[in-house]
């Protein structure tokens, strides 16, 4: 039986990952409708990239695509930077937000091949606060099946997703404990975070 760790670990290189960011500001125009075919179309594409065949290398490339697509990506590297992402130069956030884009690349889409055999489907949509939770279930071979949640917004201009909630446990706060960790190895040193980042995963 796959462990917890293990599960979220899977189905955040399903599912683009970690969609990991900030609270978003109030949305009137993203209604039920577009956040369930956001998701939809997410959900689409792992499932094709998880039916290929494909090499390892080549689903990675397709994940972090998928990932660039459909999720916030700034505000998932500001959140996962936390409060450090103040202290932070310009060019230090986007030197982090290219670097952090590739970890989960490679961190999550190395899992694809367990993955081989799954599928994810998407059952409902409601309104929460300020954004959209689009309901869904992963199905695994020889795993029962459990629910993931994407967290949908239009805050940045455009209908993305900002986290997922697997089996209530939040990857946007997953990552961020990951990310605060590494600052501490480098004594709070971002540049030289930024440098391990580059090649974790």
């Amino acid at each position: 039986m796959m462990n917890d760790v293990s599960r979220r670990h899977l189905i955040a290189a399903g599912a683009a990952a970690v969609a990991m960011g900030a609270m978003p500001a109030p949305s009137l125009a993203l209604t039920d409708s577009a956040a369930k075919q956001l998701v939809d179309r997410v959900v689409s594409e792992i499932n094709k990239v998880i039916a290929s065949g494909r090499s390892l290398s080549s689903m990675i490339r397709d994940f972090e695509r998928i990932f660039t697509r459909y999720a916030d990506v700034n505000i998932i590297a500001r959140s996962t930077l936390g409060a450090d992402s103040r202290r932070a130069s310009s060019s230090q956030l986007r030197a982090f937000t290219d670097a952090f884009r590739g970890y989960i690349a490679r961190k999550y889409g190395k899992r694809f091949n367990e993955f081989v055999g799954g599928k994810i489907e998407v059952n409902g949509v409601r309104r929460v606060k300020s954004w959209h939770e689009v309901r869904s279930t992963v199905y695994l071979r020889g795993e029962s099946p459990f629910e993931v949640l994407f967290l949908v917004s239009d805050r940045s201009g455009k209908d993305l997703f900002f986290d997922m909630v697997i089996e209530g446990v939040s990857l946007r706060l997953t990552e961020r404990t990951e990310i605060g960790a590494m600052l501490d190895r480098r004594q709070g040193n971002i540049d030289a975070m930024i440098q391990d980042l580059r090649k974790a995963g």
